[in-house]
């Protein structure tokens, strides 16, 4: 084989396996030399991992969600409607936060199980089931606030002062530093340990790589489907309960902005180390990325409404980068 060919292909490999961290690396560099003052100091590095917290946390549940090779478009709402709840039920409903934690987690996954039936039961694709979904709970969020916010300081939607003093500490702590970057790692660890070291996690990339492979090879494949469905709301709930936390109320589509760059840290990070499938790990960096381009970007000054645009380029040349063939 020739050498330049030869060469050639190497340099495709290495792209392939490593392009997403080679452009975390580089746009890492570009905004340290252009900011060397302000861009890669203490602070700013924490403000980075916490700005990535909430999107890396919603993309592990998508994570999951893609690793059983199904989509989720929904997954910023879903967040949205379940920060509304766990507020509500707080400030409403004077229950604690444990208690409000764990009815919100029940009510999405229950909402969430009406997609599921839809896509396993039904065979209703996956992109057009959570795309209903995302409209859906993008009204109900809305319906159930009452059209605004849900804050300490507003009354109920019929119209009765709520009693509650101030938020329960750990609620406040939660969306702040360390605490959130904290749960962002734990949630990294639990899934990278759940599908790179357990039967459950072989099983839920046998059914994500040929659905009638792991049919015929006896894995109970819609039930793996479904208990993918369930931990990827809980997680994605999760996310929901930080964004409401850090912002001390639930705001009118105040999640709904986080699951564009949650699937696109899914799609980045797939290939990492040439994995080539959804995965802990590779979600994390792609998040890193995403957040290393948006925080550079502000500080540069770049206008805000050029952001989105620059942002979607650099993406999709990321991707273009991670997918590369090494064909031809």
């Amino acid at each position: 084989m020739p050498i330049s060919l030869l060469s050639k292909l190497n340099l495709k490999m290495f792209l392939t396996k490593w392009g997403s961290i080679f452009a975390t690396i580089v746009l890492f560099l570009i905004f340290t030399v252009l900011m060397p003052k302000t861009f890669l100091t203490e602070s700013n590095m924490v403000t980075i991992l916490r700005s990535i917290s909430v999107t890396t946390v919603i993309a592990i549940g998508l994570t999951m969600t893609l690793a059983v090779g199904g989509f989720d478009l929904s997954s910023g709402q879903t967040a949205t409607m379940a920060g509304s709840l766990i507020i509500s039920m707080m400030l409403w409903f004077n229950m604690s936060f444990w208690l409000s934690s764990l009815v919100s987690i029940i009510i999405i996954v229950l909402l969430n199980l009406i997609a599921a039936l839809m896509i396993i039961k039904f065979n209703v694709p996956d992109l057009l089931t959570t795309l209903g979904m995302m409209f859906f709970y993008d009204g109900l969020a809305m319906t159930y606030a009452g059209g605004g916010s849900i804050s300490i300081s507003y009354p109920t939607p019929w119209g009765i002062p709520t009693t509650l003093p101030s938020w329960p500490q750990v609620f406040k702590d939660i969306g702040k530093s360390p605490y959130i970057i904290i749960i962002m790692l734990l949630c990294v660890l639990i899934v990278h340990i759940l599908l790179t070291y357990t039967r459950f996690g072989r099983f839920i990339y046998a059914t994500g790589g040929n659905k009638e492979a792991a049919r015929l090879s006896g894995v109970p494949v819609n039930r793996y489907r479904l208990y993918s469905c369930i931990i990827a709301t809980i997680f994605i709930a999760l996310g929901g309960f930080l964004v409401v936390s850090r912002n001390s109320s639930a705001q009118i589509q105040g999640a709904n902005g986080y699951g564009m760059p949650a699937i696109s840290a899914v799609f980045i990070g797939r290939s990492v180390a040439g994995i080539n499938k959804p995965n802990a790990i590779g979600t994390l960096i792609g998040a890193v990325l995403v957040g290393i381009l948006e925080n550079g970007l502000i500080m540069y000054g770049l206008p805000y409404y050029s952001i989105n645009m620059v942002k979607g380029m650099v993406l999709m040349i990321a991707l273009a980068v991670a997918y590369a063939s090494t064909k031809g």
